[in-house]
């Protein structure tokens, strides 16, 4: 008899959501992760007062009922909505792309005006089938927005020019001709009050839990505790990268605090422009509506992950969704072992898509 019946790898939202539901079915869990804290990269940890998002902004939102009905369980959330806005060279444009940001780059009222800018800049480019993210972006928002608020941005975000991307990383970019900005088009949406630490916390209530574990390194150790592992880390990582490293863009974080009680009046603003270094500034208090007499703000600057650096977005292009391909087909021979999450599944999730796909792995697992 081992003396767990889950080895959770990872203490995230997949890997607490995936605890909570096994020990409430009367399963013995044993939750780790190489970091100091739970959380994952929801973490948040108080400074001044205010709740940091210490791995960059996290807005839960969701159309599922069930999913905001369960996160509900651990939170109470407040009314939060995420409206971005984008800096161009000190000009102040609306986000997502919508009637404000039209009006403001062309003057347009109408959402007829609007759609007639687009489709004469869109036929002036000659774009007919878009082949990468630069074509796409012209069709759907034409020239002037794409080359000041899409294309210095993106190729930061991406360490790669526009015309070398997938279009369809451009795709999940609302576009709108109503005057709303709000960013997510979602039925439920908001922050939990306390912070997302406080969240998960209340999930892995009567689990045990050991930080600063790195599996990896202890894994026949650690597997022999228990009968079966659930892993959420990087897929490639788990099998010793043997067939090649999956890509990633990583994100380097600089935070500081401000004697001031209202440093940019927003909670999130992009920086669009190709020279400005970092891509945007988050202000953490403006997710809870802050009013310390301070501020924290934490300015971001994407780059190219390799091995040793915390991965944050897998770049889902035709080359590594081959590569994963092979890594998927050699984790579903690994007995014993399940991959979710982020990581372990090489995909980007949304947190009520994580929180989705953990309560399904479990069902599955207790059927």
């Amino acid at each position: 008899m081992k003396q767990y019946d889950y080895l959770i790898v990872g203490a995230g939202l997949f890997g607490a959501v995936f605890a909570r539901q096994a020990r409430r079915a009367g399963k013995k869990c044993l939750v780790i992760d190489r970091r100091g804290h739970i959380a994952g990269n929801v973490y948040t940890e108080q400074v001044e007062g205010i709740n940091v998002h210490r791995y960059g902004a996290h807005i839960f939102h969701t159309n599922s009922k069930e999913v905001w009905d369960y996160a509900g369980q651990f939170a109470d959330f407040n009314r939060y909505t995420n409206s971005p806005i984008a800096n161009y060279k000190g000009e102040i444009y609306n986000m997502p792309f919508n009637m404000n940001t039209f009006n403001r780059m062309w003057g347009v009222v109408t959402p007829a005006e609007a759609k007639a800018k687009i489709e004469q800049q869109r036929a002036a480019a000659g774009i007919t089938e878009p082949k990468n993210l630069e074509e796409q972006a012209i069709s759907l928002v034409g020239t002037d927005i794409y080359e000041k608020l899409v294309k210095g941005y993106t190729a930061k975000q991406w360490g790669r020019p526009c015309t070398e991307l997938p279009a369809f990383i451009i795709r999940r970019l609302p576009v709108r001709f109503t005057y709303d900005n709000n960013y997510f088009n979602a039925l439920y949406q908001g922050i939990p009050n306390g912070g997302y630490t406080a969240m998960v916390e209340r999930m892995l209530e009567g689990v045990e839990v050991r930080l600063g574990v790195d599996y990896l390194k202890e894994k026949p150790a650690l597997d022999a505790l228990a009968d079966r592992v659930v892993y959420t880390g990087a897929i490639d990582a788990y099998f010793g990268y043997k067939l090649g490293a999956l890509a990633y863009r990583s994100v380097r974080f600089e935070t500081e605090v401000l004697d001031t009680d209202n440093y940019q009046g927003n909670a999130v603003v992009n920086y669009t422009d190709a020279e400005t270094p970092y891509t945007r500034i988050i202000e953490h208090k403006h997710f809870e509506f802050g009013a310390q007499p301070k501020t924290v703000i934490s300015r971001e600057y994407s780059a190219e992950w390799k091995v040793g650096d915390e991965p944050y977005y897998p770049v889902n292009d035709e080359a590594n969704g081959a590569l994963y391909a092979r890594y998927k087909a050699l984790a579903d021979e690994e007995k014993g072992v399940r991959f979710g999450g982020r990581l372990g599944e090489y995909r980007y999730y949304d947190m009520d898509k994580v929180i989705e796909s953990a309560l399904a792995a479990i069902r599955e697992e207790l059927r």
